[in-house]
């Protein structure tokens, strides 16, 4: 048993010390994983949903036109504005699914 109290104090806090570097960092790496595989959901979940709406053009470009199958030029789809907007609308559909999420707690 240490007789120092000075002494004892010091050996506490250094323990203590680690033990909350320990955890910070271990949550600190938990957040990280969870943001990563949240990343990496969403991303996917933005593929999938952009192939759904490619395929349904293509069906409608199809019903409109059986002959010609891809969209003619005088009605060119511009991919990128397509896709900003539907980076735009999941950023909305996030923003109000974290406003609901925040009511509920």
């Amino acid at each position: 048993m240490m007789n120092n109290p000075v002494l004892h104090a010091f050996f506490l806090g250094r323990a203590l010390a680690e033990v909350l570097s320990e955890k910070i960092e271990e949550n600190f790496t938990n957040a990280l994983s969870e943001l990563g595989r949240f990343d990496t959901e969403q991303r996917e979940e933005l593929r999938k949903f952009i192939e759904e709406v490619q395929a349904r053009a293509k069906i409608s470009v199809a019903s409109e036109d059986p002959v010609n199958t891809t969209p003619s030029e005088s009605s060119p789809i511009d991919l990128q504005e397509t896709i900003d907007n539907l980076r735009a609308e999941i950023a909305r559909l996030k923003a109000e699914l974290k406003i609901y999420r925040d009511q509920k707690t």
